[in-house]
């Protein structure tokens, strides 16, 4: 090992210190040593964490160049989303509700616009105990076209109110989408609209 091979792999193309040991051909221990011998300073483990997520290619690729149909589809999908989908810090894109239009629409929304991998969608079920948990399943499967074994366990309530079991006839659906660069571009992009349109009423 050389310490400029070390400065352009680990400083300039930001890999890890066992990511250096794989192109040399050492141990993440012979690197770390090496570094540690001629006083090259380590990153944090957040700061590794930062860079090795950077480099992770996402499994969708946004729509370039939208025209006016598609620009209302995004902004309708990303407000439904901004009012109905899981906002705290998360690896998943999560957009709950009960209604089907709504959700017809978000994943239309996913897949016209971010072109997403149909294979990784997920879909959660929550309903009642005195519903039928596997018709339910077939029947939001047949309206959003996404196979009943992308489906996971159903979470099913055993206490309920009896004057209330209408007011989801076909239970509620987690959409879920794992790849975090996704749910970071929903929330940044929710938070440049809201932004333009706050500042539009000053």
């Amino acid at each position: 090992m050389e310490i400029v091979q070390i400065k352009q792999l680990y400083y300039r193309e930001k890999l890890s210190a066992a990511e250096v040991g794989q192109k040399l051909g050492k141990t993440v221990w012979q690197v770390i040593k090496f570094m540690k011998k001629n006083n090259l300073p380590r990153r944090s483990q957040a700061e590794t964490h930062y860079y090795q997520f950077e480099r992770q290619k996402p499994s969708y690729v946004k729509k370039s160049h939208l025209n006016f149909s598609e620009q209302k589809l995004n902004l309708a999908g990303l407000m439904l989303y901004w009012g109905e989908g899981v906002k705290a810090k998360t690896d998943a894109v999560d957009f709950v509700n009960s209604n089907q239009k709504m959700a017809l629409i978000f994943l239309k929304m996913l897949r016209q616009i971010y072109q997403i991998k149909e294979s990784k969608l997920r879909i959660l079920l929550y309903c009642y105990a005195n519903q039928h948990a596997t018709k339910l399943i077939n029947f939001w499967s047949k309206l959003l076209k996404i196979p009943k074994s992308q489906f996971t366990k159903p979470y099913i309530r055993q206490d309920f109110n009896p004057k209330k079991i209408n007011k989801m006839p076909y239970g509620l659906v987690h959409i879920r989408y794992c790849d975090k660069k996704l749910f970071s571009q929903i929330m940044q992009e929710i938070d440049i609209i809201s932004s333009k349109y706050l500042k539009l009423e000053w």
